[in-house]
């Protein structure tokens, strides 16, 4: 069975395709944590947050037909207009001297792939999570990759499920950086909008950056179903009614919005709030382009998953064992919707930043496949990652695929259901022995249970210390954010002092 279910061609698709709406898109694997958050809270934590890192958050909308009296700043923190002169003329894929390339990654080995003589398993690693774009399943994969072998998780304060998304990533955000309690982090990959200046704070130099994206037709029609309670979608009954009147629905200062608009782009650090004719809409793109190149090594794409597999196997030297995964935080058919061509062309003139920065994107990525591993050698290990896929579900699954959440047995693997979507889970075979029921339960295990999980095994002391605060109690998703907030403040007083 191919648990990934029907990855496109394995051949560089034809731009023109590009341009038609990709509905059935099989991979809706993104996931929000419990409640959004609520606007008292968020108040606060943007006060403190200010105050402890500096943080300069600025929600700028740009209307249609809004007249610019100066050039709107990009809000990336990593990629200011000072740099544009010298960085952005000198190409795209210009880099900081200190910072690893991809030929570093990959040494000399062209079309040949990764070898003993030559490769070496990267364990330092950066996985920004962009929502809706198979972002789940790649979590899934790095915390089963870095468990197995011990390394250490760049994971959120206080069991917090995200690294405080939708605020700037600051370091302090990660537990164990101000206590100092860990000397090495290895691989960081929860939510959260990208900062590279704070990031750096945490992770070793020869780290290796790397992101997904999704066709952002496909990308909204997921959204819309998600994430329906923000105040931008829910009073309108459907997609199109909430395109054809979006100046109307949506307002970039109302909390959570930003999941409507340019969500790509928010992601990455950018304004995500450009108008499809501003007249600056084709350099902010170039702009944005250019310090995404900058700051990450590979760029994978969500329609070629399969591909994207093979790529990033190659590029961090991995088995194939390593990368072979289930679909996770996938919504059940019942809750998709075919779109309409006009409906498409909406989208992509409302996201229209991150519309022309899909399409770089994934022009970039066929390149790097047929340099890095050739077209014979690509379509022979999907099929042999999709044999071992196949392989691991007749082991693990008991329905053989995935299945609808009041079907789940184990209330441990129920994954978490938000807004309209129905998302599905897995129940294991039973009588697997034990070192076989480990691997398969690792597989199959909701975002949410395993980064609860990773906490408890690297942090054992912290969480103790909760639990004998409040035995009886399993902290929200508040509780959880304002135990964060006190800790910033607390850090921030010791500063001062």
């Amino acid at each position: 069975m191919d648990t990934h279910s029907e990855s496109s061609k394995a051949a560089k698709p034809d731009m023109r395709s590009l341009q038609t709406e990709q509905a059935a898109d099989p991979h809706h694997q993104n996931k929000e944590y419990g409640k959004l958050l609520d606007d008292n809270l968020l108040t606060s934590v943007s006060k403190v947050i200010n105050i402890a890192a500096g943080s300069q958050m600025k929600a700028r909308t740009v209307s249609p037909g809004q007249k610019q009296g100066r050039k709107p700043s990009l809000e990336h923190p990593s990629f200011s207009s000072k740099r544009i002169g010298k960085d952005f003329n000198a190409g795209p894929n210009k880099r900081n001297v200190n910072a690893p390339t991809i030929s570093s990654f990959l040494g000399a080995q062209g079309n040949s792939g990764p070898t003993k003589a030559n490769c070496h398993p990267q364990s330092h690693i950066v996985f920004l999570k962009t929502h809706k774009t198979a972002s789940s399943t790649i979590l899934n994969i790095l915390y089963r990759y870095g468990e197995s072998r011990n390394l250490t998780f760049a994971l959120p304060q206080n069991k917090h499920s995200q690294l405080f998304y939708p605020f700037f990533f600051a370091s302090h955000f990660v537990e164990g950086v101000s206590t100092r309690s860990v000397r090495e982090f290895h691989i960081m990959c929860n939510h959260m909008r990208f900062r590279k200046s704070e990031v750096t704070k945490v992770m070793p130099e020869d780290t290796f950056y790397f992101s997904i994206l999704r066709h952002p037709v496909a990308m909204m029609e997921s959204i819309f179903i998600y994430f329906k309670s923000i105040p931008a979608f829910h009073t309108t009954h459907s997609l199109d009614e909430f395109l054809d009147n979006s100046w109307r629905n949506y307002n970039s200062s109302v909390l959570n919005n930003h999941y409507a608009h340019n969500i790509l782009a928010f992601d990455f650090g950018f304004d995500n709030n450009v108008a499809a004719g501003a007249e600056d809409l084709e350099e902010r793109a170039t702009m944005a382009i250019a310090a995404i190149e900058q700051d990450f090594h590979l760029i994978l794409i969500s329609e070629y998953f399969d591909e994207s597999m093979i790529l990033l196997k190659h590029v961090l030297c991995w088995s194939l064992e390593d990368v072979a995964s289930f679909r996770l935080n996938s919504r059940s058919e019942k809750t998709r919707h075919m779109l309409l061509p006009n409906t498409a062309e909406k989208i992509k003139r409302w996201n229209a930043l991150d519309w022309r920065i899909y399409l770089h994107f994934n022009t970039t990525f066929w390149h790097k496949v047929g340099s890095v591993v050739g077209p014979e050698k690509l379509n022979k290990e999907i099929s042999q990652l999709k044999e071992l896929q196949a392989k691991l579900a007749n082991i693990c699954l008991k329905d053989g695929g995935a299945v609808d959440p009041s079907q789940v047995k184990d209330a441990g693997l129920k994954p978490f259901q938000y807004g309209a979507a129905i998302i599905q889970g897995y129940n294991l075979n039973p009588h697997l022995d034990r070192q076989m029921k480990t691997k398969c339960q690792r597989l199959v295990t909701p975002e949410l249970q395993y980064t609860d999980h990773l906490y408890t095994q690297q942090f054992p002391e912290v969480t103790a210390k909760r639990r004998q605060v409040a035995p009886q109690h399993h902290a929200s998703e508040s509780t959880a954010m304002t135990g964060m907030i006190q800790e910033i403040e607390a850090n921030r007083k010791k500063t001062i002092t």
